[in-house]
């Protein structure tokens, strides 16, 4: 269990995300006095019934920052809005809000302050705006005198491996990729980064450091094809967005809509940077077992593999 040196509520904004709910579960597990702040208080249904405390709020709105702040002994930061346009675009969300919320914090007398970003493949990714906004509130928190810990994951799971590419093909038999489906990228469970985050949250040596987070293996999409293949007993239909024609959209719809525009853009970057990861510097710091994509396929959507 941490060890509780005052107030011991720890706030958890975007608590009802894949993230910051798997970061609650476990904290409430090991007795901790949880605050979920969440726009909308219906999606944490299931966290208030085991235990936490769930507050409205929104990143957008300071006072509603203030407000869940009192007495939180530390706060992490799980929410973002890659996908927003209008009020809720990423320069909106993901950079005033996140930076608002670190002052406050700060103004809160927060103990440490534990801000989820992205894994740095390379100055390429600050041309796309989530990312360069996720590492300009990484300076923003480094300054802010708060005690901090930075995460940084890679591509989780349940978004880019299930619910981009898997769950067609498990629902419709068919897959979109971009590209040729070929460049290895890496894929992390949101409840390794939850069970990272916890023990280092409850380890001062933490303080000050950037996690990088990621799983054991290296897959293409193809990769991912193939095992939802496997697992779900069906042959997919593959469609493949050549390149160009995606980095075309991208820039059509950015005046249009923003967050579908960064998306498609970050597609980019998946079928044509390197995004392999060493998981052993981690594995040397945190000796925990890391999911496979196989292994949570199996135990998320219920299909056995086949021998």
């Amino acid at each position: 269990m941490i060890e509780k040196t005052r107030n011991p509520v720890i706030l958890i904004v975007g608590g009802s995300g894949a993230l910051g709910g798997a970061i609650a579960r476990r904290l409430l597990r090991s007795g901790e006095f949880v605050r979920v702040m969440t726009r909308n208080p219906a999606r944490a249904a299931g966290l208030s019934a085991a235990g936490a405390e769930v507050v409205q709020g929104d990143l957008l709105d300071r006072e509603s920052l203030v407000r869940a702040c009192k007495g939180a002994w530390h706060v992490i930061a799980a929410a973002h809005s890659m996908l927003g346009r209008g009020r809720t675009a990423s320069v909106h969300v993901d950079g005033r809000g996140h930076r608002d919320l670190i002052d406050v914090a700060a103004a809160a007398g927060v103990s440490r302050f534990m801000y989820t970003s992205v894994y740095d493949y390379g100055p390429v990714y600050r041309d796309v705006p989530f990312f360069r906004i996720k590492f300009e509130v990484e300076e923003h928190l480094k300054s802010s005198g708060l005690n901090y810990t930075i995460l940084r994951p890679t591509a989780f799971m349940e978004t880019h491996a299930h619910e981009i590419i898997g769950a067609s093909i498990l629902n419709s038999g068919r897959a979109v990729l971009f590209g040729r489906g070929e460049q290895p990228r890496n894929f992390v469970a949101a409840d390794d980064v939850a069970q990272i985050a916890v023990l280092a949250l409850g380890d001062p040596t933490f303080s000050g450091q950037t996690v990088d987070i990621g799983g054991e293996e290296n897959l293409t999409d193809m990769d991912v094809v193939r095992l939802y293949e496997r697992l779900g007993g069906r042959k997919a239909t593959v469609f493949r967005v050549p390149i160009g024609v995606l980095r075309a959209a991208a820039a059509l719809i950015r005046p249009v809509h923003p967050g579908v525009s960064q998306v498609m853009s970050s597609g980019v970057l998946a079928a044509t940077v390197d995004q392999r990861f060493d998981a052993r510097p981690l594995l040397q710091r945190f000796p925990i077992k890391l999911k496979r994509l196989e292994e949570w396929v199996t135990q998320r959507v219920g299909h056995v593999a086949s021998t």
